[in-house]
């Protein structure tokens, strides 16, 4: 059957003062959408993705255990079986392998998506299309990893890419009839190349056989375990005594004693890598594991920082974008943001370029060229304000 894991986990440490460790970003209903009622919260939106493709006691929502109860008041529809809370982090890794072997435990043919919570992705119905398509390749065969790439717009430095390969050629295999769509949308994958600078960037661009990892993906369980024993045993080992343990008195025990022991390693470097790599054959010669992508042609906006979240706004005559239940006066300003809290008034006057954001209990000021080195200043700030 067909599962969907919502990862939730982050800190959002770029998007402070808005963001603290009791309320990261995924939970702060920031988002305005055209015909909404009230602002969303990347989560819900997350959530909300999943209509009409995975049925609703199927969907689970990896997180930390500390954010149990406020996911549970932002979308009531989750039960507190399907909140993994992972009581200490340790990558993704380990939180995708605890979603495997969960899933693993009551359904031995379980074949689920890995979805991101702090992401614009548009139009939805391309996206659930695509996911079906990952899905299919996944069904049609077992020894299938799925990523899906988004066509770059610009040469990020901040994100990870992906060479695509030869497109996927999918034949009729078993129960499962051949596979529309992966002519056009489905490869091979040459290799993952983590965060490049500026100038592999722009040639990563230019060449045209470069995409955005989007940190999404579709593998059966089962499969997901043994690569994940073949590579990072360790990892494998824990997970092994979380599951022999979960749904039982002990399981929470076990979790706190286990997971925060394990090695702390992206899923991408850990089982993605050397999978696409071949480095494991099956008994009979063939390759184990199989990585391909599928293409995502959509708007995709990871809001992970202040200049980011401006994409998301529609701006001034002066370029200025204003959000927040408070009031923005701008006069004689250019390309500002401007995040004014409720009941303060944020005047601006004579700048560009600026990011100035408004909480009750803190202010931020900062030029937008200067966004990534606020995980720096965070860090100095103190657990007072975070």
């Amino acid at each position: 059957m067909r599962y969907a894991i919502v990862m939730a986990g982050g800190a959002g440490t770029r998007l402070w003062p808005l963001s603290r460790t009791g309320r990261p970003k995924q939970l702060l209903r920031f988002i305005e959408r055209p015909g909404d009622s009230r602002p969303r919260s990347l989560l819900e939106l997350a959530a909300r993705r999943l209509d009409g493709m995975i049925r609703a006691d199927q969907r689970y929502i990896c997180t930390a255990e500390a954010y149990r109860e406020a996911i549970r008041e932002e979308l009531p529809e989750f039960r507190d079986a399907q909140i993994l809370g992972e009581p200490a982090p340790r990558d993704t890794v380990n939180a995708v392998g605890f979603a495997a072997a969960v899933l693993a435990k009551q359904d031995k043919d379980a074949v689920f998506a890995v979805l991101t919570s702090d992401h614009i992705i548009e139009p939805e119905e391309v996206f659930r299309e695509r996911m079906e398509l990952g899905f299919r390749l996944v069904e049609n065969d077992d020894r299938r990893f799925v990523t899906f790439a988004i066509k770059p717009t610009y040469p990020a430095t901040g994100f990870g890419y992906i060479e695509r390969g030869t497109p996927v050629r999918d034949k009729k295999h078993g129960k499962h009839p051949a596979i529309d769509g992966t002519k056009d949308h489905a490869y091979q994958v040459v290799r993952f190349v983590e965060k490049p600078d500026r100038p592999r960037a722009e040639a990563y661009v230019q060449s045209g056989d470069y995409s955005w990892n989007a940190g999404m993906f579709v593998w059966k369980a089962t499969t997901f375990l043994e690569a994940l024993e073949k590579f990072k045993p360790d990892s494998f080992e824990g997970l092994m005594r979380i599951q022999a343990a979960w749904g039982g008195k002990k399981s929470k025990a076990v979790l706190q004693e286990v997971y925060p022991t394990l090695p702390k390693i992206s899923v991408d470097y850990a089982i993605l890598e050397p999978a696409s790599k071949g480095q494991t054959t099956a008994a009979d010669g063939e390759q184990r594991f199989q990585v391909c992508m599928v293409q995502m042609d959509l708007r995709w906006l990871d809001v992970g920082s202040w200049p980011s979240f401006a994409d998301t706004l529609a701006p001034d005559k002066s370029g200025n974008k204003c959000a927040g239940e408070g009031r923005a006066v701008l006069h004689a300003a250019r390309n500002n943001l401007v995040y004014a809290g409720k009941g303060h008034t944020v005047a601006v006057l004579g700048v560009e370029d600026l990011v100035v954001v408004h909480t009750p209990d803190a202010t931020l000021v900062m030029p937008r060229a200067r966004a990534e080195e606020l995980k720096l200043l965070h860090a100095e700030i103190g657990e007072s304000l975070r």
